[in-house]
């Protein structure tokens, strides 16, 4: 049975995402649906491409992957079929798929042809039904790479920020702000040294001398700098909001040094 997963803006309101999964179960009937997240924040891309970083490549091979954040759509922008890892995905060419490709051992994008349509399709504004659930659906049924996608194309890529790591200084940014007010920056924290006595992590006004396991290692509204689930240093307060309270925001500075 092939699994079809769905990542979108949508939220739950409108019938938007029953419409995809309508299109999809239409053509193939014996699918397995799963809703990943229908609350990215409306038309960010960047938001949605950190989402589908978390879970793409936790599903078995042959899994597709349906994302569509896409403020272009109706426009000049490409519509992908992306093979990574032995898992396809299928979505715009609008960046949304930069963590996949930055994660992937191997990955090959392809433009999905015109003719690939959803029959009696209304206009160019929900292309996530008439395009990607369609060929989503084809695809599980059976449809091969060929019969949906010819040229390969060099896809859209965010240029996400690197750490500046030196030997007793690493100065990175914060990439991401959840929904808890946790905050994650782009710092891999196996490069974060735990055992010196002088470690020091600052963030705005909030400073961090040593790392924690998990959020309850300290007292509820105590700060924590610990190894998030991505496997990047990231900062929280036990039972808080660590964003709010010290006015972290995306692209904010964080600081580790010795």
């Amino acid at each position: 049975m092939k699994i079809v997963t769905f990542l979108t803006d949508f939220g739950t309101v409108d019938g938007y995402v029953a419409a995809m999964k309508g299109v999809v179960v239409e053509a193939c009937p014996s699918v397995q649906l799963v809703d990943t997240s229908h609350d990215v924040p409306p038309q960010n891309i960047r938001a949605g491409a950190w989402t589908l970083r978390y879970y793409w490549n936790l599903f078995p091979k042959g899994t597709i992957h349906v994302a569509v954040v896409d403020p272009g759509v109706g426009s000049r922008r490409k519509p992908l079929l992306v093979n990574a890892d032995g898992r396809w995905l299928i979505g715009p060419d609008n960046g949304l798929f930069s963590w996949v490709f930055e994660t992937a051992q191997r990955w090959r994008a392809y433009r999905i042809r015109p003719t690939v349509l959803r029959p009696d399709a209304v206009g160019q504004t929900f292309q996530g039904r008439d395009i990607f659930a369609y060929a989503a659906g084809l695809l599980a049924a059976g449809a091969s790479r060929k019969d949906l996608a010819d040229s390969v194309v060099k896809p859209i890529r965010f240029d996400w920020p690197k750490p500046n790591i030196r030997r007793r200084r690493i100065l990175g940014e914060i990439i991401h702000v959840d929904r808890f007010g946790n905050v994650i920056s782009n710092i891999p924290v196996e490069r974060v040294d735990n055992n010196s006595q002088t470690l020091l992590i600052s963030c705005n006004q909030l400073q961090i001398k040593k790392l924690s396991q998990f959020y309850t290692s300290a007292p509820g509204g105590s700060t924590l700098a610990l190894c998030g689930s991505s496997g990047l240093l990231e900062l929280s307060v036990n039972q808080g909001n660590v964003a709010e309270l010290y006015g972290i925001s995306l692209g904010d500075a964080v600081e580790v040094r010795w």
